[in-house]
């Protein structure tokens, strides 16, 4: 089976690349993504060795910081059960849950760090799904091409 690709946002300020690369075995749950196309994704789509490029959004500036392997498939997010959790959901139910996530574990810190702007102006990027205008998506598939641009760009 092919190898996908995607980029997961996060908020440095609430959890960046170092936090990835300073957890236990360097892997986390990529919790608490409550939009629905980026669940299914997350659900549906993202394997067990699909690489991801991990973006700090709501930064300055915005970028890619480093690249994880996805190394547990999607399950249940524990977190939209847990009413002291900041992604608690009411609404969602173990037997039928809402909101999934994957666990990914750092494989790269990238050498630099590659801001959006710089990603804007790369030839061969220009369908990019995070370079659509209104493209707010926290998960997004990447093409393959579009992996090795910027793979190269580091």
């Amino acid at each position: 089976m092919p190898r996908n690709y995607w980029l997961f946002k996060t908020e440095p300020s609430t959890f960046s690349f170092d936090d990835l690369m300073n957890a236990p075995n360097r892997t986390t749950a990529w919790d608490g993504v409550r939009n629905f196309q980026a669940r299914n994704m997350l659900r549906d789509q993202v394997k067990v060795g699909d690489l991801v490029f991990i973006y700090h959004s709501s930064a300055d500036p915005t970028g890619i910081a480093g690249i994880a392997e996805v190394v547990r498939a999607g399950y249940p997010d524990p977190t939209a059960f847990d009413d002291q959790d900041s992604h608690f959901d009411p609404k969602s139910d173990p037997k039928n849950p809402s909101w999934y996530l994957v666990d990914v574990r750092a494989v790269e810190k990238l050498p630099r760090f590659i801001p959006l702007d710089e990603l804007r102006k790369v030839k061969g990027l220009e369908d990019m799904v995070l370079l659509k205008r209104g493209s707010r998506l926290s998960i997004q598939p990447v093409k393959p091409a579009e992996w090795e641009i910027i793979t190269k760009l580091r």
